[in-house]
């Protein structure tokens, strides 16, 4: 119990996990983009993000003041 105290301290309430939580969107077809629902920074390279390229959202993510929740603005595009 103290050790998940200590790691909530840490990581915060993660919320529901479920549909509508999610923090990114990722399409591979028909057309490629994955677009981060925090802050609106999307781009087309999804291999490079499949492969670990997360620098573009993270410094969106850290500029934005680091929001732990989706932005309901956002349009994600069918």
């Amino acid at each position: 119990m103290k050790k998940r105290a200590e790691m909530e301290k840490f990581y915060g309430d993660k919320g529901e996990i479920g549909w509508g939580n999610q923090i990114r969107s990722y399409v591979f077809q028909p057309y490629q983009m994955v677009k981060d629902l925090r802050t609106g920074v999307d781009t087309s390279n999804v291999q490079a993000v499949m492969d670990g390229d997360l620098k573009r959202f993270i410094h969106s993510w850290l500029r934005a003041g680091c929001p732990k929740h989706r932005n309901k603005d956002i349009k994600v595009e069918d």
